[in-house]
């Protein structure tokens, strides 16, 4: 199985590092959108599509990556993304995104997310939500599921 992560990830670099840590396991390539092309995706098996999350909504970047994208990928793809806080029914950013790759013809076949640091608007006045987050115990979880996703394909 080949795979790649695909991930946006702003000053903290709390995305970044889950990425990192499922894409050990995966041995994946970790790249920002802007680093990959379309037509690239198609040599890979397993394409994770990775966040943080601001103002309740994933980065803009992956969002329009993803409405770039053809449809009949056919390929399996999973999801994760770091916050402040959990997601929201009425904000249901996981979801969406993972409909937006079930609609270009991938195949969602898991999805992971953890607490990061955040320092959004008047949080940063307080130094922050989620101090040292992701933790140590966040990222053996975020290889943990990257276990069960090679586990998949072995």
């Amino acid at each position: 199985m080949k795979a790649l992560i695909v991930c946006t990830s702003k000053a903290l670099g709390n995305t970044r590092k889950v990425a990192e840590a499922i894409g050990s396991v995966l041995d994946a390539r970790v790249v920002d959108p802007a680093e990959i092309s379309a037509a690239e995706l198609g040599d890979y098996d397993l394409i994770g599509f990775g966040s943080g999350v601001y103002w309740m909504s994933l980065d803009a970047r992956l969002r329009a990556f993803v409405d770039a994208l053809p449809a009949g990928q056919n390929r399996d793809a999973f999801i994760f993304a770091t916050s402040g806080l959990p997601e929201l029914r009425v904000r249901p950013y996981l979801r969406n995104l993972g409909d937006q790759l079930e609609d270009k013809g991938f195949e969602l076949v898991g999805g992971f997310s953890c607490r990061g640091l955040d320092t959004m608007g008047p949080l940063a006045l307080m130094g922050g939500l989620n101090k040292g987050r992701p933790s140590a115990d966040d990222l053996a979880s975020a290889r943990a599921f990257a276990e069960q996703l090679r586990g998949r394909f072995d």
